[in-house]
């Protein structure tokens, strides 16, 4: 369970990146509201995941799972430039996301 809050943590990072672009620092009420939002629910559910993990694991996979899932939003959404490299790297965080999941242990 504690593995599931950090999964949901991380997409609700991805959420308060976009959001955090989206609201042209701060200045669009609804992306800020939104970015507020996602960032509160994800250091919440964070939190609450730490109560029964390991830190250095669970902070991995929840920024890993973040930065992997910002990235791929904005090549698909939002015009960022694709090339082969950044696929690649891509797909390496989300190798060492699973890597990590797999190795953290509940207390």
């Amino acid at each position: 369970m504690a593995w599931l809050l950090v999964v949901i943590a991380g997409i609700l990072e991805t959420g308060f990146a976009v959001c955090l672009k989206l609201s042209h620092g701060f200045t669009r009420l609804w992306p800020t509201i939104a970015f507020a939002a996602f960032a509160l629910g994800s250091f919440g559910l964070l939190t609450l995941a730490l109560r029964k993990l390991d830190v250095g694991p669970a902070y991995a996979v929840w920024t890993g799972i973040g930065a992997a899932g910002t990235a791929i939003y904005g090549m698909v959404f939002l015009g960022d430039v694709v090339s082969t490299l950044k696929i690649v790297s891509i797909s390496l965080v989300i190798a060492g996301v699973i890597g990590l999941q797999l190795s953290g242990s509940a207390h």
